[in-house]
């Protein structure tokens, strides 16, 4: 896993580039842009986009959200909604994936998480999406795609075990719980969409954003191993190196936010940085995690 969770704009402009009668290597591009202030991020997948790629929707595809608010924003969708989901997308088993947004991956992520989770691996996320690829001079395409038939099918067990929000209180006092959010929300400060103020007793902070650069890129293996060492094992050293045995002190990691949007891409970037996590089934993000705002204890701080 680690740094190839991720792919950079010339890597995957190289394997599109290749030859379209050998499809096995060329990747299924889903584009995850979402907006909070709007219902969809479908207007500017629609404007421009990475050649042939599908558009994913967070709030229909990668969730299935109630009307009453139960399960949170952002609830974990059934198997079968992400099994439609993705075949509609054009997802093909035998074809690698690469998902991508334009805010600091915090969408593709969750869709990196999501096919791990139901069993596919060979998916990457595009380094700072489709900003740097545009960037970067890369052809762009316009109005809506017309993926062909995926077939998508759930396995498990998966990659990365979902923590449910009852069960997260006491996985933290027992483990290690990173709350993704940003600090000012993990104190209990400037809430605005949080049902309740504050975080998971025994929660250690540990804000997704702080993983990536202005350009919305993340930092560099080394620099996340060095950013994130700390917060896993309790040690200020940093880790050891490439082929060495991990530390003893460090401990299994689970990840939360609020809905499961920055939970996630700390997930990721625990992967990238090469973060020894000691049990196979984490990081797990808590993509149910609209549950825990309301059995949160409030931790109200400062």
């Amino acid at each position: 896993m680690g740094a190839s969770s991720l792919i950079q704009v010339d890597e995957l402009a190289g394997l599109l580039a290749g030859p379209r009668g050998v499809p096995a290597g060329r990747p299924v591009l889903l584009d995850v842009r979402y907006r909070m202030s709007g219902p969809t991020g479908r207007p500017e997948f629609e404007r421009a986009h990475i050649p042939a790629s599908s558009y994913v929707d967070l709030n229909t595809d990668l969730a299935t959200i109630r009307p009453d608010g139960v399960g949170g924003r952002h609830p974990m969708p059934t198997a079968r909604t992400f099994t439609a989901a993705m075949r509609s997308a054009g997802v093909i088993m035998s074809r690698p994936v690469v998902a991508y947004d334009d805010w600091a991956s915090l969408p593709a992520s969750r869709l990196w998480w999501m096919l791990r989770h139901f069993g596919f691996a060979d998916v990457r996320v595009l380094d700072g999406g489709i900003t740097a690829w545009i960037a970067a001079d890369q052809p762009t395409a316009s109005g809506r795609s017309m993926p062909g038939a995926g077939d998508f099918s759930p396995t498990r067990p998966g990659i990365g075990r979902l923590l449910h929000a009852t069960d997260a209180k006491a996985y933290a006092g027992r483990r290690l719980l990173l709350d993704a959010r940003p600090a000012d929300r993990f104190r209990g400060e400037n809430v605005t969409i949080d049902a309740v103020a504050g975080h998971i007793p025994g929660a250690v902070g540990a804000p997704a954003l702080a993983t990536v650069d202005s350009r919305g890129r993340f930092l560099r293996a080394e620099e996340l191993a060095v950013h994130l060492w700390p917060l896993t094992t309790g040690e200020a050293a940093g880790p050891p190196g490439p082929g060495a045995e991990p530390s003893d002190e460090a401990r299994p990691v689970g990840t939360d936010c609020g809905s499961g949007g920055q939970a996630t891409p700390l997930a990721l970037a625990l992967a990238v940085g090469g973060i020894w996590i000691g049990d196979p089934v984490a990081p797990g993000a808590d993509v149910d995690v609209g549950v825990i705002a309301d059995s949160r204890d409030s931790q109200r701080q400062g």
